[in-house]
């Protein structure tokens, strides 16, 4: 069975805070006099992160002896919102909640577990069923189990339940009889009628078959929004689903291209498919297999999910044709599990015209296959059919589980990996030697968006480790990812006839840029992938510590094959770091592009990470110069890609995770995975659907999804800030005005009182001035719009002149006054990109604290 390793530590939340004005205009069913959205366990309920009312459940549970209410004592940072998970209401025997309802329409049931220790009692002793109106929804469920296996710190189940024709419904949880002091307990429950959104599904495989949805309950396993970003339930049309980017699950190499409709088109829905039924958003992007059509024709665009053994499950395709216009332009095969769901589908053909959505949905059982159980979902050109374009296309994707026989939803609890158990148990040892009592906390990668404008709540991916009672279970592992969490999938190489997809791509590309190194060789120097050679964990895979060539250190980045971070990361980072040599970037030695595994060979960081030297860690941390002098050298790396080339490099992923130390402690920028080759001189911006990492993002680039140079500088902002104040950039369980370090840092700059925030380890310890002129640079940084920021050579100078102001103040003030009247004039274009390495590598040698260094030998073209 295949370990569920592959999301160990790499998790995304988000959440966006809009007005409680626009949540409800956009979800009108949360008004509903039979929707109930209960704070389970709270004495007066409360407004969520969306702006959403939530209400007691005590007049539900008020008169029951078996029931009790707590408070969760430990929030965890990736809480979307205290509102509902703080609170909880525990059953030690079996309970049942009665709801009035509407006789005739569907319910959205969704469940939320936020597994903590309540009271006295840990959620590792937690197990139970939920049943509704006879409808299995849980069986012997483990949220703490299920949330340590998934890495995320909350569990949302989300089902929807046939019409209840009495009009009562009864929500019963029952704690499990096979463990000793069992219980059950619910933070949060949702109740919320909706239309009736299913019909029959055609059965693949059985022509003349279908599934009868419309009389079953189903649960949902998968919600994407194919070829676009995450779109949040108050983004949802009315039903507040939300809706998940589909990039990490695409199978291999073969991920097509992205599209989106054009300002000018506008999607009409019809009769048959009625604006609920998904957003504009979904409808409006795509992914499609790309423009040359004899690639298309040998491959097929796939997607793979992990599901529950011996279920039906229906797959519903969302699709909506905004760039051909006629029949038979674009006509393609479906196939569910490898098995022809519809041959010769033509998006024009069904909806009628350009821009209106259509979708179909097939049915397909999944039975036990040695605890791999998978949904393979592909498309491929109709090529007999010769259409003017060999391509495909698809806008989203559903997978709903559908009730068994006997009314079970239920599956098995998935099981943790191998790794993230030893992790835990040496957390547990390390921690319990030195005495503390406190929580273990792991940071883990969180890509996201952000917006200025809106009051942005984030999650950070920290995953609290607890110590788990040892129990035997009879659950096993279910290496499905569910729809609400974990967005990481099992992919792997794509074949065509045997080879893999990209492999003669990548190997030609490299050819000549870097070393290629043979899978043997990566094995040999990492001592055939040895835990004990790991040195951290991203969200590209394992990094471990390697020996080449008998002797030279090395970082030995390996692709976990069902990381969020693929082949075009894999392809990028090859394409930007084999062009460029900088004392301050960090150097690719070389690749390994064999038998399907993604692996870069990079110098090894001796000193870490900046971030590990700042907090969230047990090293001592490092003085006011030392951080001055790391900051100026990150920001030469920045300096010379935004002008050290033809064209503009734009990082796009700048923090203190990707600002890496040497055994001198030199910064060096990595991590380019996410780059972008900036504008030429006839442009200003590259536009780019928005990635970067949450609490970093620059608002402009947000809003307007153009991508300058001062994207990164806004990003540099936020570390220069990080390194004043040593601590995350966002912190969810700091009071609402002080979760985004950038907008805190900003209103104490602004008020006068940044030295109330500045790390307790550098009080008293920095020059006046030097402080003033570090916070000045920061806040031009950070300013709302790209135009008004430095670029990173006025950044650079700046920080430059700010260490002299710490070490020599008078002499400061000397060089400030030369730079006035010209004395450092030099412009940064005097040297071509052969020169500015050569002198990069040059100045290993000279004392790289010399004042205004970049400036006298500048890091540009």
């Amino acid at each position: 069975m295949k370990s569920n390793s592959h999301i160990l530590f790499s998790l995304f939340f988000f959440s966006l805070t809009l007005s409680t004005t626009h949540v409800l205009s956009k979800v009108s069913n949360t008004s509903d006099s039979d929707s109930y959205i209960l704070s389970c366990g709270s004495s007066s309920g409360g407004t969520d992160s969306d702006g959403r009312k939530w209400i007691s459940d005590s007049k539900f549970a008020a008169s029951s002896k078996n029931t009790a209410i707590a408070t969760a004592q430990y929030q965890d940072p990736s809480l979307p919102s205290q509102v509902p998970y703080m609170s909880a209401r525990i059953f030690k025997s079996e309970y049942t909640y009665k709801f009035s309802i509407s006789p005739k329409k569907r319910l959205w049931i969704r469940l939320h577990f936020y597994p903590s220790t309540y009271s006295n009692l840990n959620s590792s002793d937690s197990y139970f069923s939920a049943v509704a109106n006879g409808f299995t929804l849980l069986n012997n469920f483990s949220a703490s189990i299920t949330a340590k296996a998934l890495t995320q710190a909350y569990i949302v189940k989300e089902f929807s339940l046939i019409p209840v024709q009495s009009g009562s419904l009864s929500i019963t949880f029952t704690p499990s009889s096979k463990y000793a002091g069992s219980f059950a307990f619910v933070n949060g429950i949702e109740i919320i009628p909706m239309p009736d959104i299913f019909q029959p599904a055609s059965l693949v495989g059985f022509s003349d078959q279908s599934v009868d949805v419309q009389n079953s309950s189903l649960q949902t396993m998968f919600r994407l929004n194919v070829g676009g970003q995450n779109i949040p339930a108050t983004n949802d049309s009315g039903l507040t689903r939300i809706w998940y980017d589909d990039s990490p699950y695409i199978y291999g190499a073969a991920i097509g291209i992205t599209s989106q409709a054009d300002s000018n088109v506008s999607i009409q829905y019809s009769s048959d498919v009625p604006e609920y039924v998904a957003p504009i958003n979904v409808y409006s992007t795509a992914r499609s297999m790309g423009p040359n059509s004899e690639v298309n024709q040998n491959y097929n665009l796939t997607w793979v999910f992990q599901v529950d053994a011996n279920f039906t499950y229906v797959v519903r395709f969302h699709f909506c044709e905004f760039q051909e216009t006629k029949i038979n332009q674009r006509v393609f095969d479906i196939f569910v599990n490898n098995q022809t769901a519809q041959p010769s589908a033509d998006v024009i053909a069904w909806a009628g015209s350009s821009g209106v959505p259509v979708y179909k949905d097939y049915a397909t059982y999944v039975s036990e296959s040695g605890g791999d159980e998978q949904i393979w979902v592909a498309l491929h050109p109709s090529v007999s059919l010769k259409p003017e374009f060999y391509d495909a296309i698809l806008n989203g994707l559903e997978i709903f589980k559908v009730n068994d026989s006997s009314g079970n939803l239920a599956g098995q609890n998935p099981e943790p990996s191998a790794m993230l158990l030893q992790a835990e148990a040496e957390a547990v040892k390390s921690f319990s030697s030195s005495g503390s009592n406190g929580h273990v906390l792991v940071i883990g990668g969180v890509v996201a968006g952000g917006a200025a404008g809106f009051a942005l709540v984030a999650a950070i991916g920290f995953i609290v480790y607890r110590k788990i009672n040892a129990k035997e279970t009879d659950s096993r592992t279910g290496n499905w990812l569910p729809l609400y969490g974990g967005s990481q999938t099992s992919t792997s190489k794509s074949t065509i006839s045997g080879k893999s997809v990209g492999s003669s791509h990548l190997n030609t590309l490299a050819a000549g840029l870097c070393r290629h190194f043979s899978l043997s060789e990566i094995k040999q120097g990492t001592k055939n992938f040895d835990e004990s050679q790991v040195i951290g964990v991203g969200g590209f895979g394992k990094v471990y510590k390697g020996i080449i060539d008998g002797a030279t250190k090395v970082a030995i980045k390996r692709s976990n094959p069902s990381s969020e971070q693929g082949v075009n990361e894999f392809q990028t980072e090859i394409e930007m770091l084999s062009k460029l040599r900088h004392r301050h970037l960090v150097s690719l030695i070389g690749f390994c592009e064999e038998n399907g595994e993604m692996i870069l060979v990079y110098d090894y960081m001796a000193n870490g990470t900046l971030r590990e030297h700042l907090y969230k860690s047990n090293k001592t941390p490092i003085s006011w110069k030392q951080r001055l002098e790391i900051c100026i050298g990150a920001a030469r790396g920045l300096h010379y890609l935004h002008t050290g080339s033809r064209y503009v490099i734009i990082h796009r992923d700048v923090k203190t995770t990707n600002i890496l130390l040497d055994d001198t402690w030199v910064a060096k920028v990595s991590d380019f995975g996410l780059s972008k080759t900036g504008p030429d001189i006839h442009q200003t911006h590259v536009s780019t659907m928005v990635k970067g990492s949450f609490g970093y993002l620059d608002p402009e680039y947000f809003r307007r999804q153009q991508l300058t140079e001062k994207s990164d500088v806004y990003s540099f902002g936020v570390v220069l800030f990080e390194v004043l104040c040593a601590r995350p950039p966002l912190n969810a369980t700091l009071p609402k005005e002080q979760v985004s370090l950038a907008d805190w840092a900003l209103h104490c700059q602004r008020k006068g009182i940044l030295e109330d925030i500045i790390d307790p380890h550098l009080k008293g310890k920095i020059n006046s001035e030097c402080l003033k002129k570090f916070a000045e640079t920061a806040e031009k940084c950070l300013s709302d719009h790209g135009l008004y920021r430095p670029s990173m050579g006025d950044v650079l100078w700046n920080l430059e002149f700010a260490l002299q102001l710490q070490e020599n103040p008078d002499g400061a003030g000397r060089i400030a006054e030369e730079k006035a009247n010209g004395a450092y004039a030099k412009h940064n274009d005097m040297l071509k990109i052969e020169e500015e390495t050569a002198a990069s590598e040059d100045t290993d040698d000279l004392n790289t604290n010399a004042a205004f260094s970049q400036l006298v030998n500048p890091s540009g073209r």
